[in-house]
């Protein structure tokens, strides 16, 4: 199963996690994987590459992490809330594969 975890100071997101593999097909050809690894990658790539912020961010293969400092969590806050809904209509359409977790960011 992937989880993601989003962790917002009051309501905006300050860091997702993303990590795990879905099991919804094989690898390469795993619908849920895909729609998921794409949002995020599109998702960090556009905070850093395109809004030019420079979050903390760790990736590896199955696991990505975003944190971003208050002023650039609120800057990026449309886009990481359209990750956020994204995902979690996602989690409804395939609840065996991907699980969203809403948390409070403790600095």
């Amino acid at each position: 199963m992937t989880k993601a975890k989003f962790l917002f100071s009051e309501d905006t997101v300050v860091s997702f996690e993303i990590s795990g593999h879905s099991g919804a097909g094989e690898q390469g050809s795993d619908i849920v994987c895909s729609a998921v690894s794409s949002a995020a990658y599109m998702t960090a790539n556009t905070i850093i590459e395109i809004m030019g912020l420079s979050p903390k961010t760790e990736v590896c293969d199955g696991y990505m992490c975003i944190t971003m400092n208050a002023q650039d969590a609120r800057k990026a806050k449309l886009l990481t809330d359209g990750l956020y809904l994204h995902l979690k209509e996602l989690s409804g359409q395939y609840p065996d594969n991907l699980k969203i977790e809403r948390g409070v960011f403790d600095a």
